[in-house]
């Protein structure tokens, strides 16, 4: 099968397609035909080892615990093992890889307890694809700050992929959801629910004359010090910064609010597999948009 393989840390041009084994899945396993997977932040950043705390668990000097990057995917179910009851052959289907990895192949093995779910009728292969890492993230942050009916949320980096899911999540829970985001991004994230915009090229969002209940750093790029001035006394500051360990159950209801028209993906470019490099070259110079 092909894969995309990489053996050393560096640009993207580290990255080559290379024909492998294919896998066989164990009797708990399902093995998946990939259709389409995501470039996303935890790719390049591996593949780059940067923060140095990625040599730490890929490897030191050279990649070896994981060679074949992909967070995420969606495809079709070739072969179940004989252990595996939820699934069968033929079944569509879109999974959170996480630190195993893998979606840049033509097939990946998972455990039918990983997390894998059957793909949403009401999304393609692609929108699929580009969603659980994305989706599950926001979810587990605002989970964490306990979000509730009524809160009023800021979200630092809204046209990413998380900021993206975390505006559609927020407003399901009912909350009041202000966008830090740039010019060009405005109507994309006033498009998905949220009701006021900052444009942080025009406007400090420290500076705002509002008090929020919980600020969410979708990037990675702020601290809670930053936000002093516009938190309340009981506010929470949440940030991809630190980790989170999404669930089956997180994962379900997140199929689920796809299946009735309330959550979305949004994807900025559709790349080839022969043009893997050209995608983590976009991805990395941090202007995309969703996915």
């Amino acid at each position: 099968m092909k894969a995309v393989y990489y053996e050393k840390y560096g640009t993207a041009d580290v990255l080559e397609i290379r024909e492998i084994e294919k896998p066989m899945p164990q009797k708990n396993e399902v093995l998946i035909k990939v259709y389409s997977t995501s470039v996303t932040a935890a790719d390049w950043r591996l593949r780059k080892a940067d923060p140095f705390l990625a040599r730490i668990f890929n490897g030191l000097f050279k990649p070896k615990r994981v060679n074949i990057l992909g967070f995420e995917l969606a495809g079709i179910i070739e072969e179940v093992g004989s252990d595996v009851k939820s699934f069968k052959k033929g079944d569509a289907v879109f999974a959170y890889c996480g630190l195993k990895f893998g979606g840049y192949a033509e097939y990946k093995c998972l455990k039918e307890t990983d997390l894998v779910a059957l793909k949403p009728k009401n999304m393609t292969f692609e929108e699929a694809a580009t969603t659980p890492l994305g989706s599950l993230t926001a979810l587990s942050f605002l989970q964490k700050a306990k979000i509730k009916n009524g809160h009023k949320v800021l979200i630092y980096g809204a046209s990413g992929s998380v900021g993206t899911f975390a505006i559609q999540l927020a407003k399901h829970f009912g909350a009041e959801v202000t966008a830090v985001c740039s010019t060009k991004n405005i109507d994309l994230v006033k498009y998905i629910g949220a009701d006021v915009v900052v444009d942080y090229t025009k406007n400090n969002f420290a500076s705002l004359d509002m008090k929020f209940d919980i600020v969410f750093d979708a990037v990675g790029k702020i601290s809670k010090s930053d936000c002093e001035n516009i938190m309340g006394s009981n506010a929470k500051f949440v940030s991809v910064k630190s980790q989170t360990k999404p669930t089956k159950h997180d994962f379900f209801l997140i199929k689920e609010l796809i299946e009735v028209g309330k959550l979305t993906s949004v994807i900025d470019r559709i790349y080839n597999l022969e043009d893997i490099r050209d995608a983590h070259r976009y991805v990395e110079q941090f202007r995309k948009k969703g996915m």
